[in-house]
């Protein structure tokens, strides 16, 4: 390896502990313990409810209790109807057992009332690794940075991710290359977030392309996990620009599918900012094998059968011009200038599902 000058950076290690193995779920007991409490409330989504009861089960006198209505986009009167439950049964920790909207729901709470949060991940979001909080009221999403929400203790269970559906598995695991994709050009990037996002989107991309074609390869499960914990320390240590911005805004405001809304506007975001953050998406483009990050990007989300089309997943196209004001709106950082104009052309070639020229 030859010798490379390092510019100056400033790199912010987040606390916490993490877990990765097969059949960890078992731990969760003596991680309880190991807080301190000993009355868990355990949170997942309707659909996740008998894994959830499961777990509660198992827990035996250390779990209080059982909310199954975690949702999509994280609504805060969700949030608020689940605090009223903990403070009813005097729980002393979350556990939340699934993907984003369970992890989600989880931060919510302890941004409400500090308790500590276990997270079991079953999909590849990347939430969990995060200081970071999206949450939805009045059709309006926003996000926080506070470490108030940063979950103490990750468990990764490689067995839990076997049966996440394929398509599932896709969508979710380019969420998490989003992460990785964005702090490469991140206005706070460093040689340690650089790392992470490299062998995040590699070991993501290679994986992802395994799991298609057979879904219980373990090999190619515990790289796509522990891909997403990698992409997801980089969502938590340095600040994002346009295209989670435009995800919030399409997801929040219009109701869209969160994984699936970031693999179609994937490519898209990519490509504007491409120009403008050459050095870092040549990276990208070498992982990807090929000639440019965003048509690499394309390329595999096609080639997996993943959405390629805001209209295929419930966007219409009167609203494009609605998200294009909302994506304008506070200031944040971004490779390449932002144009209203610019901004409602992606917006349309997303709709369409074209390729990135």
């Amino acid at each position: 390896m030859s010798l490379q000058s390092l510019q100056p950076f400033v790199y912010n290690s987040l606390p916490g502990r993490v877990i990765f193995g097969r059949g960890t779920l078992s731990q969760v007991g003596h991680e309880i313990q190991s807080l301190g409490c000993s009355k868990a409330l355990v949170l997942t989504t309707p659909g996740q409810s008998k894994k959830g009861e499961a777990l509660k089960a198992d827990l035996g006198s250390l779990a209080v209790g059982i909310y199954t209505n975690a949702t999509l986009h994280n609504p805060t009167h969700v949030a608020d109807d689940a605090v009223e439950l903990v403070k009813a049964l005097g729980a002393d920790c979350v556990v939340a057992l699934g993907g984003g909207s369970t992890i989600g729901l989880a931060k919510a709470i302890a941004l409400r009332t500090d308790l500590p949060q276990i997270v079991v991940p079953t999909t590849y979001s990347g939430s969990e690794a995060t200081p970071l909080i999206g949450q939805t009221e009045n059709g309006l999403k926003t996000t926080q940075k506070t470490l108030k929400v940063l979950p103490e203790v990750i468990i990764y269970d490689i067995d839990l991710t076997l049966t996440l559906p394929v398509q599932t598995s896709i969508t979710s695991g380019i969420n998490a290359i989003a992460h990785a994709l964005e702090a490469l050009y991140s206005t706070e990037v460093n040689p340690i977030t650089d790392m992470l996002a490299e062998q995040g989107i590699g070991r993501l991309v290679t994986a992802l392309q395994v799991l298609h074609k057979d879904p219980q390869n373990i090999e190619a499960r515990s790289d796509a996990l522990f891909g997403a914990w990698a992409c997801g320390t980089c969502l938590g240590g340095v600040n994002m620009a346009l295209h989670h911005k435009l995800c919030h805004t399409l997801g929040g405001t219009f109701n869209l599918p969160h994984a699936e809304t970031h693999t179609i506007l994937l490519p898209h975001t990519i490509a504007y900012n491409e120009p403008f953050a050459v050095a870092a998406m040549a990276k990208a483009s070498r992982i990807l094998g090929a000639p440019s990050a965003g048509k690499g990007v394309f390329d595999l989300a096609k080639n997996l059968g993943a959405p390629s089309s805001l209209k295929d997943i419930g966007m219409k196209e009167e609203d494009l011009e609605r998200a294009a004001d909302v994506a304008m709106k506070s200031p944040y950082p971004n490779p390449a200038p932002l144009e209203r104009a610019k901004i409602l052309g992606l917006l349309r070639d997303a709709y369409g599902g074209r390729r990135p020229a």
